[in-house]
């Protein structure tokens, strides 16, 4: 029974101060803010997660209740239930906004993004500058195609080639020498 009689008083000091507010009182608005302020800030920072944006939050559902005090009816709501409804409010809106800010900003940038070149044409290309190179490897000699094929297609050193083929190690540098540079002159005709 104690607890409610404390209860009582609570909220009727709270609707007197509110009562006051409205009439102008800025000691009693003072009051008020210093009595409500903790749990109208924790509920800001329950929903926003952020407390500096909590803090702005804040300022804005006190700046409310300044200018609405006089619309407070305690017929319809406990003052700090009041207090605590133009906190949610306020709360929730500023994460639809932020939402919505987040969602537009997606939404501009996938629909406004266009790579950097055409991926088809650069596919196209890719696949026709690998069939210049076959065609060309395909008119070198025999030992310099094949010495080729095994270094860069093979992915073996110079030395596994020599191995492979069962020749001098000078050899076979000369001969992929000579047969990149022929490579590299009928591709550049083409």
């Amino acid at each position: 029974m104690v607890v409610t009689t404390q209860r009582t008083e609570a909220r009727y000091g709270l609707g007197e101060l509110l009562t006051a507010t409205a009439a102008g009182d800025r000691e009693a608005f003072t009051e008020f803010y210093r009595a409500t302020r903790h749990r109208v800030f924790g509920l800001a920072v329950r929903i926003v997660r952020s407390p500096t944006m909590a803090e702005e939050i804040s300022q804005e559902v006190y700046l409310q209740a300044w200018i609405s005090a006089h619309r407070y009816d305690d017929t319809r709501s406990a003052p700090m239930t009041w207090l605590m409804m133009l906190t949610h409010r306020r709360a929730v809106d500023l994460v639809r906004s932020e939402q919505a800010s987040t969602d537009r900003d997606s939404t501009y940038g996938a629909s406004d993004f266009q790579p950097g070149h055409d991926t088809v044409i650069e596919q196209i290309d890719q696949k026709l500058d690998h069939q210049s190179v076959r065609d060309n490897l395909a008119k070198l000699t025999a030992l310099e195609r094949e010495s080729i094929a095994l270094a860069y297609y093979g992915d073996r050193t110079y030395r596994e080639v020599a191995d492979l083929l069962g020749i001098p190690l000078p050899t076979v540098k000369s001969r992929i020498r000579c047969g990149l540079k022929q490579l590299e002159r009928r591709l550049c005709d083409n």
